[in-house]
Order: C-alpha cells, then structure tokens, then sequence
C-alpha cells in the first residue's frame, strides 16, 4: 500500500532535514510553501518531485498530510487561513506551543510531530537518532503520526502539550543556552588573542562527564566550592562588559544556591 503524501508549510531548518528524510523512505513531498518562495525553491531541489505552492490554498492538492514547520507565532494563522483536502492530518512541529493552536483549522485531524533535536541546514543529521514526540486529537491521526515516525525514528513518544513544553524548556537550558555560553567562551579567548582549540578538550570532557554521571553529580568550579575570592577576580576581568559580569554573577549565585543545599 502507497505511503500518504506530503506538503509542507515552512523551509527552514527543521523542514530542510525532515522532508527528504520523508521522501526518501516514500512519503512523497508534493508541495512546499513558505513566505518566502526562494526558500521554498532550494527545499523542493533537495525532493524528488515537490513543486512551490504560491498560497494557502491546498483544496485541490495531491496530499493526505499537512505539515507545518514554521515559527512559533505563525502556527496559528497558518492554521486559521490554510484550506485543506477534506479528511486530511494538519500537524505542528512546534516544542512549546499546545496541540490547540492548530483548533482553527478546518479537519478534525489535528497532531503534533515534535523532534526534540537542533537543525541547521549546513549540518547533516541521522533521524534515526532524533527522539519524536507525538501527540493528537484523534485516533486516526495518532496511528498515521506514529506509523510515520517509526518509520524515520528509533525513539517515538506520545506525549501531551504540558510536557512537551517542559522538554522543550529543557531543551532550551541544555542546547541554545548552552551554545550561547561556548559562544562567549569562544569570544572571550578570542579578545584575548587565544584560540577556541584549547577549550575543546574541557568541553567534550564536561559533556560526556555530564552524560556519565549526571551533570549535578559533576559540576565543578569556584563557584561549586564556594570560593569567592576567584568570584571576585573573575568578575573583576569582566568590568568592561557590564551584562556579562551581571550573567556571570547571577549563573555563579545559582550554583552556590543549588550546592549550598546538599
């Protein structure tokens, strides 16, 4: 039996990876739309036979699934303006916003397809890896939404609106914020005429130590130890940046917090 076919809604990073993992293993991408049409032209270049669709309009299109990848903010007027096939599955791949966003749009089809992972175009990545987390209004669109992940996914969930947020919340502090911090590593060493190199060490050490043992059984630093007399030097180097020494000192007051209880 054929596989359902595809459009989507969004070119960006997250669409940029998931809709050839589709079409490769026989979800046909048919459509593509996005705000802005170059964007949608280089996604159908990376897909078998995807056209750019002009407008919200899909009441005559080929496709069975609708997928809207796409900022946070634009999911709901995507969902009150598209036209949709009758009886078709409109899903969001949004982290943080509910299941209920997609409540203005005309199917009673409705569902989250949730990767938990980071997407840039210019870096490849195995679905295969990537946790997906389910959720929907309907039973037929849960058994459409998990056949299609199992299908790219060794770790399929479903899950409900309240903890997919908390996961991407978490995902938040343990990614972006994370990558901000290497970011202004990298710019301090860089100040300072040092190159980010030498870090790379220490950071693959705290990331697999952190994954070992749990990142509260191995954290470290003056900090950790209560030593504010480095505190107070470190913060001192920062005299010129006036919000990095305010970050440095609220993180740093967070972890004395956090260890002064055990």
């Amino acid at each position: 039996m054929a596989l359902p076919s595809i459009s989507f809604i969004g070119s960006g990073n997250l669409a940029w990876h998931l809709a050839p993992a589709l079409d490769n293993i026989g979800y046909s991408v048919k459509e593509v739309y996005s705000r802005n049409p170059k964007n949608a032209k280089q996604l159908t270049e990376r897909l078998y036979q995807a056209e750019v669709k002009a407008t919200l309009d899909f009441s005559t299109s080929p496709s069975e699934i609708f997928i809207i990848a796409v900022a946070d903010d634009a999911i709901q007027p995507i969902a009150q303006d598209i036209i949709l096939p009758e009886d078709a599955l409109l899903v969001h791949t949004s982290g943080s916003q509910p299941l209920s966003v997609l409540g203005y749009a005309a199917t009673p089809n409705i569902g989250v397809f949730y990767p938990l992972q980071t997407f840039s175009k210019t870096k490849k990545i195995d679905f295969k890896n990537v946790p997906l987390f389910i959720e929907t209004e309907t039973e037929e669109a849960e058994a459409i939404c998990i056949r299609m992940a199992r299908q790219i996914s060794n770790d399929v969930k479903k899950i409900g609106s309240r903890e997919r947020k908390a996961l991407h919340v978490a995902a938040v502090f343990a990614s972006n914020f994370a990558n901000h911090m290497l970011t202004i590593s990298k710019d301090l060493l860089q100040q300072n005429k040092l190159s980010f190199d030498l870090l790379k060490p220490l950071i693959s050490e705290t990331l697999n130590k952190g994954l070992a043992i749990g990142p509260e059984n191995s954290q470290t630093g003056p900090a950790k130890r209560g030593d504010f007399e480095i505190l107070d030097k470190h913060v001192e180097f920062l005299e010129n940046d006036e919000s990095l020494a305010r970050m440095y000192k609220l993180i740093s007051q967070h972890i004395i917090d956090r260890y002064d209880e055990d």
